[in-house]
């Protein structure tokens, strides 16, 4: 997919809607924005509104979450 892309090019009709959905399919499957936007040679923002408009549910981002202690 990434050979296919040149950086910064305009993705319009069929090669954008199948972008959307190769990289729902990758994001759905684990795969981080970040390591999408490495993959195609996009950017975090470019991937990340792709996803959006495909509407895909986007992931938290992780880590420890502050809240509530869970009592004993």
């Amino acid at each position: 997919m990434a050979e296919t892309l040149k950086k910064g090019s305009r993705v319009t009709g069929a090669a954008r809607d199948k972008l959307a959905a190769d990289l729902k399919k990758k994001y759905d499957s684990g795969a981080s924005i970040r390591a999408l936007a490495e993959e195609t040679g996009r950017s975090y923002g470019f991937v990340h509104r792709m996803l959006s408009e495909s509407g895909v549910t986007l992931r938290g981002r992780g880590g420890a979450t502050r809240g509530k202690k869970a009592s004993a």
